[in-house]
This record gives C-alpha cells, sequence and structure tokens, in this order.
C-alpha cells in the first residue's frame, strides 16, 4: 500500500505568501521561501506553489521564488498559475519545479495537457480542478460544476466529465478542490473527492477546507484521496506538519515518517 500524502499549498502574489477565504479577501501572510523550508523540516511529504499574480509580465517573479526553494527544499515541488504552454511548463521545471499544475488555460484549451504530458511526463503534469455545488443536470449531471479564474467563472462544465478527460489527456494527477470548503476550516468535500476517486485509475489530492486533523483523516479514507492538501492550518500556526502525520499515522494510515 503506498503511503498517504500532506501536501503544504502556498498561494504566492507578487512573490509573497498569501491566503484568501473561497478566493476572496487575501492577506499577506510572510515568505513563501521561508515557510516551505520550515514545513520541509518538519517532514512535509509535497509542497504545491500557486502563482495568483500569474499575469506574464511579473512571471519572473514566481520563476525566482521557484529557483530559491528549489535550492533549499528537497522534497517534491509542484507550482501552477497562469501556465498557457509548453514553454512555461519547460521554464518552471527549469527553474526547479518537479511537476507542473494545469487549470483555467485547460478548461479553456484542453489541449495544453496532451502537449505538456508529450514534453514533459506524464508524472509530471498535474490537472488543478476547481469546482463548486450545483443542481444536477442533464449538462452537469454529477451536481459538481468547473469553474475558473479563481472561482469566478462557472464553466457549465461537469466536474467528474472533466477529471475523466484529464485523465486521458495524460495529467498523471488531479486536484480536487471545492470552493464551497475552501479556506473554511471545516472539512473537505468528501461526496466530491470520493466519486472522483472511485472514478480515475491516477492519484487524487482533496484539497479545500481542512481545519484539524480529523478533516484529514476523513478525506483519506471515507474521500479514498491519496493526498491530503493543507493551508490556513498550517500557516497560521495551528498545527504541525509532524502532528499531523503522526496523528494519521496512529489513526492506522500508512505515512512517510522521515526522508
Amino acid at each position: 500500500m503506498l503511503s498517504k500524502r500532506v501536501i503544504a499549498c502556498l498561494d504566492v502574489r507578487d512573490g509573497r505568501l498569501a491566503k484568501s477565504i473561497k478566493f476572496v479577501d487575501t492577506k499577506d501572510i510572510g515568505d513563501p521561501v521561508e515557510k516551505a523550508r520550515a514545513y520541509y523540516l518538519d517532514g512535509l511529504d509535497e509542497l504545491v506553489f500557486y502563482d495568483i499574480t500569474a499575469s506574464s509580465d511579473r512571471r519572473s517573479i514566481m520563476l525566482d521564488v521557484v529557483e530559491s526553494v528549489a535550492s533549499q527544499v528537497f522534497i517534491p515541488l509542484s507550482v501552477g498559475g497562469g501556465i498557457r504552454s509548453v514553454s512555461d511548463a519547460t521554464d518552471l521545471r527549469l527553474a526547479g519545479a518537479e511537476k507542473i499544475n494545469v487549470n483555467s488555460a485547460a478548461v479553456q484549451r484542453p489541449a495544453l495537457i496532451d502537449e505538456c504530458a508529450a514534453a514533459i511526463g506524464n508524472q509530471n503534469v498535474v490537472l488543478s480542478m476547481d469546482m463548486r455545488r450545483v443542481e444536477p443536470t442533464q449538462a452537469l449531471p454529477s451536481g459538481y460544476e468547473i469553474v475558473i479564474n479563481g472561482g469566478r467563472q462557472p464553466m457549465q462544465m461537469d466536474a467528474l466529465a472533466w477529471a475523466l478527460d484529464g485523465e486521458r489527456r495524460g495529467a498523471g494527477e488531479l486536484v480536487v478542490n471545492s470552493i464551497d470548503a475552501d479556506g473554511t476550516k471545516e472539512g473537505y468535500e468528501i461526496a466530491l473527492t470520493a466519486l472522483i476517486s472511485s472514478s480515475v485509475r491516477i492519484p487524487v489530492i482533496a484539497s479545500g477546507g481542512a481545519g484539524k486533523p480529523e478533516h484529514l483523516h476523513q478525506v483519506l479514507t471515507e474521500g479514498k484521496a491519496d493526498a491530503a492538501l493543507v493551508a490556513s492550518m498550517v500557516h497560521y500556526g495551528e498545527y504541525r506538519v509532524s502532528d499531523l502525520k503522526e496523528y494519521l499515522q496512529r489513526q492506522g494510515l500508512k505515512m512517510r515518517m522521515s526522508w
């Protein structure tokens, strides 16, 4: 049985660590390089950076952050935000990112997944999906709709159908992020995560809503996720990464406890 993973998500805006609730009310909460190193030393399995500036004229700031982190943190590093081409993906890989995350640009042009998978390998391409709960319809039978541009733009695209298409096109992992749960610290969207985890053959990372260790255990068991993504609960010092992993191990989950 593969170990379950705890992944920290760091949103970066203009080179600084930021945090929002349901994609609004964004605050500066520190230095991303400093936080990344602290989490690495405390036993984190993987890091995800999202460039929420993501404008092409400021891309060099994010590349600098990635280079700084990669020189000090020796766990898998995944980066997303504003990746619109193989060239963008390659620049991040050269800066030190192991994986790249595609989101809005892939929704608008799904061939981006195929192109990145062909260029850098399926295992290095992550499809991040932001979704919200809706009334099931013929167009949205799962009851979850894909949204893009920081949750502002609904796409009339069914979340499960998009997950399956992303897998078929070559994504090696999926991030399942609930806009409804994002930043609330009230727990992950279990039904959504379980639906997608049960339907694809690639690893699923649950995102949005973690507030206490029990939430991670629930999504890794009932939600059938392979990894749990955390943000607020570690960024604000409420819990340490090592505490979360020790708790999950005590609950009987297989965890990597040292590097």
